[in-house]
C-alpha cells in the first residue's frame, strides 16, 4: 500500500517566493528543515509533491516564456548555451522537452551538480569551466535575486528578466534589466 503525505506550512507569500526563487532544491530543503523539523526524512515526497503542483499548473496555462525560448534559439545559432538551474535534473530534462530546445543547448545542471546553491556562484563558475571559458567572457540571463547575485559574484554579464505579475525579486545588481527577453540585443 502506498501511502501519501500532503505538505502543509503557514508560509508567508513573501518568505515563500524568497526561499525558492533562484535557489537550489537542496537548499529550499535544508531552508525547510530548519523552520519544520519533523520534515527530515521527507525530501523525496516533498520533491513528488512539488512535482505534482508543476504538473498540474502546465496542464492548464502555457507557462513557457516564448519570448525567452525565441532569443536563446536565436543565440544558440552564434553561440554555445547551457541552462544552469537550482531545479533537479530531472524537473530541467522535462522543461527541455516542453520547451523543445534540446538541440539548442550544450548542456545543463541541476543542483545535483554542484554543493551550493545560488547566490552562490558555484553553478556559474562550473558551466564556465564545462564550455572552458573564462566567467568574464559569460553571460547569464537570470530572473532572480539570488540568480542575479550569483552572476555577479561570477564575474559574469547579467542581463535580468523583470517580468510584470511575479513576486518581487532584487535584480539591481545586474548590468541590464528587461521586462521581456524579446528586447534583448547582443552587441559584440
Amino acid at each position: 500500500m502506498t501511502v501519501s503525505r500532503a505538505f502543509i506550512f503557514d508560509l508567508d507569500v513573501t518568505f515563500a517566493c524568497e526561499l525558492v526563487f533562484g535557489r537550489a532544491w537542496s537548499d529550499v530543503l535544508t531552508r525547510l528543515r530548519l523552520d519544520y523539523p519533523s520534515i527530515q526524512d521527507d525530501a523525496w515526497a516533498m520533491e513528488q509533491e512539488s512535482q505534482r503542483y508543476y504538473d498540474a499548473l502546465h496542464a492548464t496555462i502555457d507557462i513557457r516564456i516564448h519570448s525567452s525560448i525565441n532569443l536563446l534559439k536565436r543565440l544558440a545559432k552564434h553561440h554555445p548555451v547551457a541552462i544552469v538551474s537550482g531545479s533537479t535534473r530531472r524537473q530541467i530534462a522535462d522543461a527541455i522537452e516542453l520547451m523543445d530546445i534540446r538541440d539548442y543547448i550544450q548542456f545543463y545542471l541541476g543542483n545535483e551538480d554542484y554543493s551550493c546553491g545560488k547566490p552562490d556562484p558555484a553553478c556559474f563558475l562550473l558551466a564556465a569551466h564545462h564550455f572552458g571559458m573564462e566567467p568574464d567572457q559569460c553571460l547569464v540571463f537570470e530572473d532572480s535575486s539570488a540568480g542575479v547575485r550569483a552572476a555577479k559574484a561570477a564575474n559574469m554579464r547579467c542581463v535580468a528578466l523583470c517580468r510584470k505579475g511575479l513576486p518581487p525579486q532584487d535584480v539591481s545588481m545586474a548590468d541590464e534589466i528587461l521586462s521581456d527577453l524579446s528586447e534583448f540585443t547582443f552587441n559584440s
